[in-house]
């Protein structure tokens, strides 16, 4: 059945839903291979689970801002798709779990009704604009950076400079120097900053969490708020052109800028300058409506609850007096940041009774409520609790941040579900005080590669294994020392020991009954990590490494009873053959509409962009068929000079780059995107006759086995 659109949606939302829903046709026909359909799909939000023919959806918030109208349309399309749980994840996102291949299409027009988008959710694309969920409202922040955030977010979706890069990019900004959205670890951190009256922001680049964290290193103390959105442009052309594309564990951000170093970095982005769409981007930081609610309602006197502790509890950890005096912020503590779709639609109830309608996600998975007056703290806290989210100590040491783990993700290696639940209830049950302890953060991540952010907690747990003979054991490698220090630095956490996953909870009873015992008062963890050193955490923590005095109990994982053992998630499956490099000059050949398409609507800087992708593509086919590994784009450029040099295609060693690098050399103009468009045009035409040449000489091309999906 087609998908059925209504007024609300965008022209060019739908074509990306139609062409979603086409390429869904082509791929379970067996003519896009798995890579280039899993490219693609991964592009719109739609990510293989472990579980076979089921996808996660991921939805796209920026700076996890959404409207009580936006919720529920978000809980009724869990309930009709998906599962009825609403997952908030560490990027800000809302994921949907075991939905139907089939069902993405009409699912992802169902949400743009609601003006809310998949698009470059997931994927090799700069993934969601993450801020500080305070913004607008922090008492300690120098202006709000809620509009720049959503002008990032805005002037990058869809953007042809950022639709296919060697891998995902990622950008913070804070509403301080506090750095609440940790910029320290992002491709792009952003802090807001006031010089001699201006706005501007602290940059910096090059940050990433992962295997192999790599702290961000700072480009510039104070940019003036109009260079910014030019500068992350330069810098993610930057990335495109010169980042590694083969090697997958080498392709972010943070290690280009390690091989090239920062000076190189910001020289190679000044001379991306002259073809920037924009030299200086102006941002409209007008206040917009914030749908306050203008007449308490609450039926709930506040003396009432003056000797309730619960409640008190609430207000000292859950609620702050914003900068805007006289109004209260709310802060949910959501367990795992699961919320069922009926809980979601009684909250966004809530908020139309007693807050402004500008619900934020939170990084931590939580949701902040905000412009709640005094009067109706009361009535909100009673209904938060009837639907069990009025636990008090959001973002404390008992405030644990967890990913999905085993229970949907490919990659995960044991459940992180499981734990955190075992380390919540004995946190609760022998460490009560903690929900007042702000200065410990405590994440979880289902493998190393950190979307549980391990890296940047005080206390850090990733999911592993340990083999013991013959048996495989699910294991916890524990990190400390990472977060905030006490001079308010950003740190990353030091792999210290693995432990059976069991003994995670006496890991941590262990790790916080040495820091009561053993730290000065008022001295942050990370910093009583750096006085003791690691040495002595690996002493303190060795014995529970011991596989000597294992137990039956190891050999399971938390939320299981089957003996552990490690497995890699099925992905989509059923084979059939193809052309790869048919494949690749059909690509080359979508860009070029694109290009054309822009030109025609008078875009010429996108324009010349897709043009030039469509001489990278070209260029990438007519390698593959000299067998000749390709990796970063500008690799490309270079090794299709140097090995088709009078093959028809240039005459002179340096033509085919100073073509393609024309780009950077010219300003986007009409004229030059007419040429340029012009050039990648019979370049395509070139590559297809040389190719029709080499199958006369050659025979048909090798075909590579495509797996394709079952019906689902």
């Amino acid at each position: 059945m087609s998908v059925q659109f209504t007024d609300n949606v965008s022209a060019v939302a739908k074509r990306d839903i139609l062409n979603l829903e086409n390429k869904i046709g082509v791929f379970r026909e067996g003519e896009m291979t798995e890579e280039h359909f899993r490219k693609y799909r991964l592009s719109r939000g739609v990510y293989g689970q472990r579980q076979p023919g089921v996808q996660m959806i991921r939805i796209k918030l920026p700076h996890g801002r959404i409207t009580a109208d936006q919720l529920i349309r978000i809980a009724d399309i869990s309930d009709k798709y998906a599962t009825g749980n609403l997952h908030a994840t560490t990027r800000q996102d809302i994921q949907l779990h075991f939905v139907k291949l089939a069902d993405t299409p009409q699912l992802w027009a169902d949400l743009e009704d609601a003006s809310i988008t998949l698009r470059e959710a997931c994927g090799n694309t700069v993934r969601n604009v993450t801020g500080s969920a305070k913004a607008g409202i922090d008492p300690d922040e120098p202006f709000d950076i809620t509009p720049y955030a959503y002008a990032i977010f805005d002037y990058l979706l869809r953007n042809p400079i950022c639709q296919e890069m060697g891998r995902k990019f990622k950008i913070s900004l804070s509403s301080s120097e506090k750095d609440n959205a940790y910029g320290y670890m992002h491709d792009v951190g952003l802090v807001p900053r006031v010089q001699e009256g201006k706005r501007g922001f602290k940059v910096m680049v090059g940050g990433g969490l992962g295997a192999q964290p790599y702290m961000a290193e700072t480009a510039y103390e104070f940019l003036e708020e109009d260079k910014v959105i030019p500068f992350i442009e330069g810098v993610i052309r930057v990335f495109d052109r010169y980042g590694e594309r083969t090697r997958r564990h080498k392709a972010r951000m943070k290690f280009l800028l390690q091989d090239i170093g920062l000076e190189e970095l910001l020289r190679r982005v000044e001379e991306e300058r002259l073809a920037l769409k924009h030299k200086t981007y102006a941002i409209d930081t007008r206040p917009g409506s914030e749908n306050i609610p203008l007449e308490a309602s609450s039926s709930i006197n506040p003396a009432e609850l003056s000797t309730d502790e619960r409640y008190q509890a609430w207000l000292k950890t859950n609620v702050f007096e914003q900068k805007q005096k006289g109004w209260y912020a709310v802060q949910l503590r959501v367990l795992l940041g699961d919320m069922h779709s009926d809980k979601a639609r009684a909250l966004a109830g809530l908020v139309k009774q007693y807050a402004g309608d500008d619900i934020r996600v939170t990084v931590n998975q939580g949701y902040l409520l905000r412009f709640v007056k005094p009067e109706n703290l009361p009535a909100l806290f009673a209904g938060l609790d009837a639907l069990e989210l009025a636990k008090p100590g959001f973002d404390s040491a008992a405030d644990i941040t967890t990913c999905p783990g085993t229970d949907t993700c490919n990659l995960a290696i044991s459940s992180s579900y499981g734990i955190t639940r075992a380390l919540e209830k004995m946190m609760t049950a022998e460490f009560p005080d903690l929900i007042h302890n702000n200065d410990i953060k405590i994440k979880i991540s289902g493998c190393m590669n950190g979307c549980g952010q391990h890296s940047v907690a005080n206390i850090g747990f990733h999911s592993s294994s340990v083999k013991n003979g013959a048996y495989v054991i699910p294991a916890l490698q524990v990190l400390l020392g990472g977060g905030f220090n006490g001079k308010g630095e950003g740190l990353f956490g030091d792999k210290v020991v693995k432990v059976p996953t069991k003994r995670g909870p006496e890991a941590l009873r262990t790790l916080l009954n040495d820091y009561d015992a053993n730290a000065f008062d008022g001295e942050y963890y990370s910093d009583y990590y750096a006085r003791q050193g690691k040495n002595y955490f690996y002493t303190l923590l060795k014995p529970l490494a011991d596989l000597k005095t294992l137990s039956q109990e190891d050999y399971t994982d938390w939320d299981h009873t089957e003996q552990f053992v490690t497995e890699i998630g099925i992905g989509e499956c059923a084979g059939v053959v193809i052309d790869l490099v048919a494949t690749t000059l059909t690509e080359a050949t979508d860009k070029l509409s694109w290009a054309q398409e822009a030109y025609a609507e008078s875009r010429w800087a996108d324009a010349i962009y897709h043009a030039y992708n469509v001489l990278i593509t070209g260029a990438k086919g007519a390698l593959m068929m000299k067998d000749i590994n390709t990796n970063t784009q500008h690799g490309v450029v270079s090794d299709f000079d140097k090995n088709f040099l009078g093959d028809g295609f240039h005459e002179q060693e340096g033509d085919f780059k100073a073509l393609v690098f024309s780009i950077n050399k010219n300003e986007p103009t009409e004229e030059f995107a007419q040429s340029f468009i012009a050039k990648a045009t019979d370049f395509v035409e070139q590559v297809r006759a040389y190719r029709e040449r080499h199958i006369e000489q050659n025979g048909l091309p090798q075909l590579q086995e495509l797996v394709i999906a079952k019906d689902s």
